[in-house]
Parts: C-alpha cells; sequence; structure tokens
C-alpha cells in the first residue's frame, strides 16, 4: 500500500486506497463508455456530423478524468466538481441535443461555430489537466514561519450575529418566511419589489443581488463554521451556547437557502459544503458525492425546475425521449460559447479583460463608472435579440471573449493549477491540522460547490456572493498564534469564553 509521509513526528499516515477493482469496473464502464454510447444511439433528427463526434469525444474524455477523481486515494473536491461539471454540461447534454437536434437556448451562428465551440470546450479541459499536472510535479509544501489561517473565536460569534441580522432583514423585505417556499418566481418579484428605489433598474437588481447575498452567505459560512467546531471538538459539543446558535443557524439556513426558491446550482453549493465540512475525512463520502452527481443533475435538475415558477405558471413536461431532460436550459452552455463565437464575429471585438475587471469590480457603482461592462450573459443576449435573463455564460465564453483562444488556454492552465494546488493543500491541511478553527477545512468545500456557479457563468453574476463571502473570511480570519483547547485561533483569554 502506498503511504504518503507526514512531516509531523517523523511518522508516516498510509494513504487512502483507490477503490477496488470490482468497482471500478463498473464506474468506468457506465461513465465513460455505456451512458456516451447509449445518448449516442437514440434516435434522433440530428445530424451524425463532426460536431457530434467531437461532442462525443469531449463527453468520453470528461468521463475518463472523472473516474479518476474517484477512483484516486486523494480527495480532489475542485477538480472533482469541475470534471463532474464538465461531463455533464459540456459533454453529455450537447451530444442528446445533437442528438435530437434541438437547442435549450437559440444559436444564430452556423454550424461551424458549435464545431468551433466543442473545439474550445475539449481545449479547455487539456489546457486544465496540464495545469493540474504541472502542480503535481511542484515540490511538496512547505511549513512557513507565520502560524496558519484559523478562526478567531470572538469574531466569529459576529458573524453568528450578523447571519441572524441578515436573514431576518432579508425575510422581513420579502414579506416573510412563507415566500420562501412559494417559487423562485414569487421571491425574485418580492425582491425587486423590495429593492426597486426610484424606479432605477441598475439600483434595483444591485440591491436585489446585496439583499440576497447578504441574506444568504453569512448565514450559509456561519453555519458551516459552526459545524466544522462541532464536528472536531468534543468540548463545543457539550456548550450548550454553540449547540443552539447551531441549531438556530439550520433553522435559518432552512428558510434563506431552500431548494424551493434558491437557484439549483446555489443550493448545490449549500450542499456540497455542508456535506464536506460534515465529512472531512471520508472517502466514501466524496467518492459517492461525485458518482450519484451523475444521477442528481440527469434527473433532479430537471424536475426541480418547477419550482421556479407558481402553480399558474408551471407546465407539464411532455418528454417524447428519455434524453429530454438533457434539452433544457440549465445545459445551454455550449449553445451559449457558441453565440458568443458568433457575437465576436458579428463585428464586437474581444474586450482584452474588460468583462474580467467588470466582474471583479461588480461593488463599483455605474454612477462612477459609466462604461462598467454589462454582464456578458445579457450582453450576447441582447445581441441575440432575447429577453431571458437566465443565459449562461460558461467561462470557456468568458474567457473567449476577453482574451481569444490563447487566451483562454492560458486561463484554463491557471485554473488547473490552482485548483490542484488547493486541493493538495486541503488534503494535507485537514488532516495533518485536525483542529476546529481550520479555515481551509471549510473554505476549499465551499469554493467546489460554488464552482458550478463559477463554471456555468456569468461571472458578474457570481461575483457578488464572492465579494460577501470573502468579507465575512475577512472578519473572522486570524494569522496570530496562541489557540485555545478547541484550537480555535485567538488570544489571551478573549478567545477561550
Amino acid at each position: 500500500m502506498a503511504v504518503e509521509t507526514a512531516r509531523r513526528g517523523g511518522w508516516t499516515r498510509p494513504s487512502r486506497p483507490p477503490l477496488s477493482l470490482p468497482l471500478s469496473v463498473p464506474l468506468i464502464a457506465a461513465v465513460v463508455g455505456a451512458l456516451p454510447l447509449f445518448v449516442a444511439a437514440q434516435p434522433g433528427e440530428g445530424s451524425r456530423d463532426t460536431t457530434f463526434w467531437l461532442q462525443l469525444v469531449v463527453a468520453c474524455y470528461a468521463g475518463v478524468r472523472l473516474c479518476a477523481m474517484v477512483l484516486s486515494g486523494r480527495r480532489r473536491l475542485l477538480q472533482g466538481a469541475f470534471w463532474l461539471f464538465g461531463y455533464l454540461a459540456m459533454g453529455i447534454a450537447p451530444l442528446a441535443q445533437s442528438v435530437l437536434g434541438r437547442d435549450p437556448t437559440p444559436v444564430l451562428g452556423p454550424r461551424a461555430d458549435t464545431q468551433l465551440a466543442t473545439v474550445l470546450v475539449l481545449c479547455g479541459m487539456v489546457a486544465f489537466d496540464v495545469g493540474a499536472l504541472l502542480a503535481r510535479h511542484r515540490p511538496g509544501l512547505r511549513r512557513r514561519q507565520r502560524p496558519p489561517a484559523t478562526v478567531h473565536r470572538g469574531r466569529l460569534w459576529l458573524l453568528v450575529a450578523l447571519a441572524y441580522a441578515a436573514s431576518a432583514a432579508f425575510v422581513v423585505q420579502v414579506g416573510g418566511v412563507g415566500v420562501f417556499f412559494t417559487s423562485r418566481e414569487e421571491l425574485g418579484a418580492s425582491l425587486n419589489e423590495a429593492t426597486a428605489g426610484g424606479g432605477a433598474e441598475a439600483t434595483g437588481e444591485a440591491g436585489n443581488a446585496l439583499l440576497r447575498g447578504f441574506g444568504t452567505v453569512p448565514a450559509l459560512l456561519a453555519l458551516l463554521f459552526l459545524t466544522r467546531w462541532l464536528v472536531t471538538s468534543r468540548h463545543a459539543r457539550s456548550r450548550p451556547s454553540v449547540l443552539l446558535a447551531w441549531a438556530g443557524l439550520l433553522v435559518v439556513n432552512a428558510v434563506v437557502n431552500n431548494p424551493v426558491s434558491n437557484p439549483r446550482y446555489w443550493f448545490l453549493t449549500v450542499l456540497f459544503s455542508l456535506l464536506f465540512t460534515v465529512f472531512p475525512r471520508s472517502p466514501v463520502m466524496y467518492r459517492a458525492s461525485l458518482a450519484l452527481g451523475i444521477v442528481v443533475a440527469l434527473v433532479l435538475f430537471p424536475v426541480a425546475d418547477r419550482f421556479r415558477y407558481d402553480e399558474a405558471g408551471r407546465q407539464q413536461v411532455e418528454s417524447t425521449s428519455l434524453l429530454e431532460p438533457l434539452v433544457v436550459k440549465d445545459y445551454d452552455q455550449v449553445n451559449m460559447v457558441a453565440n458568443t463565437i458568433t457575437y465576436v464575429d458579428d463585428g464586437n471585438a474581444h474586450t482584452f479583460g474588460e468583462q474580467l475587471a467588470g466582474a471583479a469590480l461588480f461593488f463599483v457603482p455605474r454612477s462612477v463608472w459609466e462604461g462598467k461592462p454589462q454582464d456578458t450573459g445579457f450582453l450576447v443576449g441582447e445581441w441575440m435579440g432575447t429577453d431571458s435573463p437566465n443565459l449562461s455564460s460558461p467561462l470557456w465564453g468568458e474567457l473567449w471573449l476577453d482574451f481569444g483562444p490563447v487566451g483562454m488556454t492560458v486561463g484554463f492552465l491557471a485554473v488547473g493549477y490552482l485548483a490542484a494546488r488547493t486541493d493538495r493543500r486541503y488534503v494535507q491541511r485537514t488532516v495533518d491540522d485536525p483542529s476546529p478553527g481550520n479555515v481551509l477545512a471549510v473554505v476549499a468545500p465551499l469554493v467546489a460547490g460554488y464552482s458550478f456557479i463559477l463554471l456555468r457563468g456569468s461571472l458578474l453574476q457570481a461575483s457578488g456572493r464572492i465579494g460577501i463571502a470573502l468579507l465575512c473570511l475577512a472578519l473572522v480570519t486570524t494569522f496570530r498564534g496562541g489557540r485555545d483547547r478547541d484550537g480555535v485561533g485567538g488570544r489571551g483569554r478573549a478567545a477561550r469564553l
């Protein structure tokens, strides 16, 4: 059995064993062979052209890499999330759409643009793999002189108080708890009514995003940090104050972060991050999450779309094909990459980082930055002539629009490198340092879950919650030494409570 050396006291720890052969063979056969071939063999009006065969290659390539993540003896959260999204949204779903000859979002350009979009998707995946490979061959992580990031006990309670206050304000502003269990459409209408100030549409959108972000993100982060504390500290589990605060936050999250009134990708982030915070060292849970993620995306996601509208707006789904769940707007990513290519070819030049700057500086009001770029999905959608506010803008399209094919490839090289380094640091820090105050043990699962939103896009829509999360992390994180008996950071008796 392979062993992984832990440089603490000179002892060695066996690495997690890879999945056994009797389980590995059916998994590879199903993910790499059976599902793509089953989809490709279905009857449909689509043509078996070059694009179809390229999409089959993408599905099989992503399937091989997804299986490698599941079969590995190490937990690779961020890489596993990337390949799960790539396999389903960029591989299997576009393949099904080619078979049926149907696009969930209209593709305005010629078929050649969809072919180029598929090539770009494959290039991005290969670049991500190369970046991860480069990170793997770097020297091992060295211990730095400064203490690692830990949670400051006193400031954690400030975050808990902020979470309760912000979520309460969110509930009051939209009209009470009941709105959160009606539909996403109803909650959105209540948000628009609560935040539309002075008839300014941009102000209303910004207020909508801030109210929703502060109403959901602090509650989730506070719950994750308290969950980590309870899971790793027997002393915390004997303290009524911690248990009551955790139970209250669980109820708060069941209201503001429930799957009825929230986008499915956000609820997936909540579920993914909470799952790996509760089970930070379980290889079984890690493998089951990636494997069952395929079933969830194929079966539950289309069903959960019914919660988007109220009873009057819901339509009965009449499925004429087994592939019908894959021909929905949730899986329009390759279509939108193709439309972005057509948009650039239609006389709109590459923006050379302007869209990325707009996402990074999302907090700058348009009154200050008059030329602030629009959301990429809205930008391309407006050019397409559609009024749908729910068009995706996958990372492939974002990087292509900003930097062209070379810049997109370099971007995915960097993403793969950072994902692999974070995964590596996560494994070493959460196993070697199982303290309740380990910030990375909470941040890595959260980023892995949120990566589904980042990959789907658009970046501008995703950046608001990222900014709020960074503020919350800055509030509770300390790099000072002096942990208390629970392993939570702080100085003096104030940290001991």
